[in-house]
């Protein structure tokens, strides 16, 4: 194996929160509701990704998961630290190289691939509100994604309130 390769990740470790500073060239920006997926996601997951930072404690990639990492129930989860590892660049292009390839290849999740996930979901039986949860989807998207008709989805959406929505009232008239 090539050493080069593997040594960022043998060097892992959990530091300070504190300790760690953003850089200041990230182009990327996420919405609260993705932050608020984030979180979910680590709750739900765990913590799989580390944030990559230069040998200063600088940012590299992972901005997001160390500025949802202080907010509450995970900071005190995670007692006030994040893992990291470090990664060494001979300049700062280097590291500018490394932020924007770290976001750029996460890419886009494609229309088609996600029909299919919210049906297999829904037809195990998972609920609006859970798929909902768990994607960071409004019901309004999950429906979108969904083979459901207009009224079948808010049928599923009231099942079990005893007053009607007002989406379902609104449909009514």
């Amino acid at each position: 194996m090539d050493n080069k390769l593997i040594k960022p990740l043998s060097t892992i470790q959990w530091v300070d929160r504190e300790e760690i500073k953003p850089n200041s060239y990230n182009p990327n920006r996420v919405s609260k509701q993705n932050l608020e997926l984030l979180k979910q996601s680590i709750l739900s997951n765990g913590w799989t990704l580390p944030i990559v930072i230069r040998p200063d404690f600088t940012i590299i990639d992972g901005f997001h998961r160390w500025t949802i990492a202080g907010e509450e129930p995970l900071y005190s989860m995670l007692e006030g630290k994040v893992p990291v590892v470090i990664v060494e660049h001979k300049d700062k292009a280097g590291n500018i190289y490394g932020t924007v390839t770290h976001n750029r290849a996460r890419g886009t999740h494609l229309l088609e691939p996600m029909k299919a996930i919210v049906k297999e979901l829904m037809d195990e039986g998972k609920t609006v509100q859970e798929i909902g949860k768990q994607l960071g989807m409004r019901p309004e998207e999950v429906f979108r994604l969904s083979d459901f008709s207009k009224e079948d989805f808010l049928k599923m959406m009231s099942a079990g309130v005893e007053e009607y929505s007002k989406a379902e009232y609104i449909t009514k008239i």
